[in-house]
């Protein structure tokens, strides 16, 4: 699983060109998201069902992973980034880590 990881994280700094990485942590039970500047080694915003305003609700469905994207979206623009490249890490683009992304396209990051 790391190997795959490390594998699209390669391929991601080749086509990145100075721009933030959205990187996806999806566990059993909850999802997180940050925007990280890996030139300075900065994270710029993070979001999380771990939250108080949206621990309220199921953090393993779809639509908590909907919740976070809007979530990291509106704080990444606040932060002054609208282009990111987007980091699954080990993950398949499917289900969750899906939801995630079209939720943060639809709130403004261009991916």
């Amino acid at each position: 699983m790391q190997s795959r990881a490390q594998r699209v994280r390669r391929r991601l700094k080749k086509n990145a060109n100075g721009r933030p990485r959205l990187s996806v942590y999806r566990s059993g039970k909850n999802i997180s998201a940050q925007v990280i500047d890996d030139l300075n080694g900065v994270t710029l915003a993070s979001a999380s069902t771990l939250e108080k305003d949206l621990k309220k609700s199921k953090g393993s469905d779809k639509a908590a992973a909907t919740a976070v994207g809007k979530l990291i979206a509106e704080r990444a623009t606040k932060a002054g980034v609208e282009d990111v490249v987007f980091d699954r890490g080990a993950y398949l683009f499917h289900g969750r880590v899906k939801a995630l992304a079209d939720a943060a396209r639809e709130a403004g990051l261009k991916f």
